[in-house]
Parts: structure tokens; sequence; C-alpha cells
């Protein structure tokens, strides 16, 4: 079977104003893009239309969000080139092995409307079936070569599961998409994304706000830290610590299906935090993870059927 036609590689006149990430194969992908993490489908065309109103150009989005249709008929009715707009997505646990990767991606494009995806990643290790992972790691290999894909990585993958991945892929994933914000900064895990050449990606920049209910501390929106820094730059909390991430050198991927929140969060390239303010970010660090522990993903606790288009 003959590749997929390829879309045009994304320079930085997309948006001006957003800086291009290049990852390890030479693709570029926009430094901030909008998550639609819990986003329900309902609302997602909307929040997904107003982000690239607003200038974004990369939306990541999930088998297991149940909503990569509703994105695909956002950027089918934006009216921008399919090539201005940089798509990733995630192949869900219950879907891990060869075949079935291979599969899940079939899903993954039809429900988005598009041939070619250019990030595809694991969305969780599967450390009780690392087996399955393997292979399901292998199968975006397959997609890379016949460039159905543009780029592979992994999400919540900690140090052991690089190490492992590394003895047996051919290809290092572009990216490692894991919980990374004031509060709960991953360092170990970045330093080993750093050592394998794997760019961070953040989710939930602005401080795992989904999940404090069940954490423990408070919103880093509330931060008596990121407020005084915000203050000193007419800036909010979140574009304060989104510039704080992209200064480190992450992507970062906020999520929200307000208009107003949603056009904030991009506005954070006329500002930039000095040294001191930095640190004083880095200083609040907990230790605690807000996110589900990537050690725990099992099949059995996890696994639900990612349904057909």
């Amino acid at each position: 079977m003959p590749p997929l036609s390829t879309t045009k590689e994304p320079t930085p006149a997309m948006n001006p104003k957003v800086p291009m990430l290049t990852l390890t194969n030479g693709v570029q992908m926009p430094a901030i893009g909008l998550g639609v993490f819990q986003t329900p489908p309902s609302e997602t065309r909307d929040a997904v239309c107003a982000a690239l109103d607003a200038g974004y150009r990369h939306v990541d989005t999930a088998a297991a969000y149940g909503n990569e249709r509703e994105v695909g008929e956002a950027i089918r009715d934006s009216g921008l080139d399919r090539s201005e707009i940089f798509i990733e997505t995630k192949i869900w646990i219950s879907d891990y092995g060869y075949e079935r990767t291979l599969h899940g991606f079939e899903k993954s494009a039809a429900k988005l409307g598009v041939e070619q995806i250019d990030l595809l990643i694991l969305h969780q290790p599967l450390p009780s079936a690392f087996e399955l992972t393997l292979e399901a790691y292998r199968a975006l290999e397959a997609l890379l070569s016949e460039r159905r894909v543009r780029a592979i990585g992994v999400s919540n993958f900690m140090a052991p599961h690089l190490a492992t991945l590394a003895e047996h892929a051919t290809v290092i994933p572009a990216v490692n998409q894991i919980e990374c914000h004031p509060y709960f900064q991953q360092r170990a895990v970045q330093t080993a994304n750093t050592a394998h050449g794997i760019l961070t990606q953040a989710w939930s920049p602005i401080g795992g706000i989904t999940f404090y209910r069940d954490s423990g501390h408070r919103s880093a929106l509330e931060d008596p830290v990121t407020g005084r820094i915000a203050g000193a730059h007419g800036k909010s909390a979140a574009q304060v610590m989104l510039r704080w991430g992209l200064q480190q050198g992450r992507s970062v991927i906020p999520k929200s299906i307000r208009p107003e929140r949603i056009a904030e969060n991009i506005d954070i390239f006329g500002f930039e935090l000095t040294d001191d303010e930095l640190v004083a970010i880095d200083a609040l660090e907990t230790g605690r993870r807000a996110g589900p522990e990537p050690n725990a993903i099992t099949l059995e606790a996890f696994g639900r059927e990612i349904p057909e288009p």
C-alpha cells in the first residue's frame, strides 16, 4: 500500500506569535496547544473553534476523551488549511498490541476526518503488560515509516518506562506528555526525557486543577507566589504558569472551554519572567501527583472499549 499523502510542513508563519518547537525528526510543532481533556463532545467544537480564532494552531485530543470527531469538525469548519493545524491524539491502553494499535489509528483518523495525524502518542504505559506497550509502540513506528503519522511519542511514561522502551525501539519518542505544573514538576522524568532527546509536554500546566479535590492541595491559580508575579507583569496567574513552562523549554497544553480564557492562555508572548521569578515558581514543588499513578494503570481497572467511527 503506498503511503498516504502528507501535509505540508508547518512553519512559524502559521501564527507568528507562537514559537515552534522542532522535534527530533525535524517536524515542527507549535509550543502551545489547546487540550480538550474532559471537554464534553457537545462543547468541544465551540472550544476548538474559539481556540483557532484566537490563534492556536495545535489541538491535543485522545481516543479516550470521546471528542475526536468534534475536534475534526471544528478544524474543517475553521476555513484554515489542514497544513496549518497540528493535530495530536493518543491511543488508549485497550487498543495496545500491534494490530489493535494500527486499528486504533484508523479509528482516530476516521473520527478526526484526516488521512495523516501530526503526532500520535501512547496515552499511558501499561506496566502490568508492558509487552503490549512495546507492541503498540512498534505499531506507531510502522505508521511513522508509512508516513501516516508525522511524529510519534508517549504520555505519562516515567524514567524506567522510557529506559525499557529505548532498549526495544528503533525510533525514540519525539514527545513525552506528562503532568507538569508548579506543584508537581517531575524533574526526574524531565531529566530522563532530555537524556533521550525527548521533548517534555505538560498536561494541566496551570496546576492539575481537575484533580485538586482528590490531591489535597489548593489551586496554583490562588497561590500567593504566582499571584505576586502575575501582578508584577500585569498578567494572570495562568499566564505566568504557562510562560514558566515555555521559558523552561516545555510544550504546554492548557484546557478551557471559555473563549475569554482560551484567548488569555495564548496571550503569553509579550512578557518574560526573570530568573528569580522562575526559581520562585520552581520552589512551589509539593511532590504530590494530582493525576493517576502511572504504575497503577491496568487493563482491569482502566480498560474501556474505544468505539468504532
